[in-house]
């Protein structure tokens, strides 16, 4: 008898499957960020005629990168207090609440609106936690598969040979944490939105230029911190 499939959660939105290894991607791999995906695409277009089906496929293809995008942007103290998995299955419970407002259907309107209802609630959930200075110990029992969420990260740093999954995360966190706020958000914007630096500068007020001469400081930083190699794209 072959596995079970893995079941839906709660909220409807699946874990995010098990692989029997880990897919490192290094950075010289990386997906070109305005190359079309047909079958995204097509729930792109199904989910902004109210396709509430096409948005729950959607949340799942991204359910990774949504967690990457989590953990690298959440910061020491909302990582002390909220499990990762609850603000995960917050932000898909938004989505879905409000899956009437998608109306644009391209792949990269749904990113910036995931991403940015992401952010929000964040934001959100640490103006809260300063106010409160609560100290709620982090509950136990990740739903999602960390190699799954590693295969996410392996756009900003490639997996190591010789550590545990656990440890390559912790890595990847910990350097992150070293840069200033600008190089994380260059990163993460490039890396796990999959941003393109005409969006990047839209975003952060900068011009093209500056955005490829400071990404590719950013990641010269990063693979310092990581004590690797500067990637093609760091030089």
């Amino acid at each position: 008898m072959g596995p079970s499939a893995a079941p839906a959660s709660r909220h409807g939105i699946p874990p995010a499957p098990r692989t029997a290894s880990r897919a490192p991607s290094p950075l010289s791999d990386l997906q070109d960020p305005d190359r079309v995906d047909p079958e995204f695409q097509r729930l792109t277009e199904a989910a902004a005629d109210g396709d509430r089906d096409a948005v729950e496929a959607l949340l799942e293809r991204m359910l990774p990168d949504l967690r990457a995008f989590v953990r690298l942007r959440t910061g020491p103290l909302i990582r002390r207090h909220e499990a990762q998995s609850d603000l995960v299955q917050s932000i898909c419970r938004e989505i879905l609440t409000h899956a009437d407002r998608f109306q644009h259907p391209t792949e990269g309107a749904f990113r910036r609106w995931l991403f940015t209802t992401a952010l929000r609630k964040l934001s959100n959930r640490r103006d809260h936690l300063l106010a409160e200075r609560r100290d709620v110990g982090r509950t136990e029992g990740e739903e999602a598969s960390d190699i799954a969420l590693m295969a996410a990260y392996a756009r900003v740093a490639t997996p190591s040979r010789h550590a545990a999954v656990r440890e390559d995360l912790e890595r990847v966190e910990a350097a992150m944490e070293g840069l200033s706020e600008e190089d994380r958000s260059l990163i993460v914007l490039s890396r796990i939105v999959g941003c393109s630096r005409v969006e990047i500068a839209e975003e952060m007020g900068l011009s093209a230029g500056a955005v490829r001469m400071r990404l590719h400081r950013a990641l010269a930083k990063l693979a310092v911190a990581l004590g690797e190699p500067p990637g093609p794209d760091a030089r």
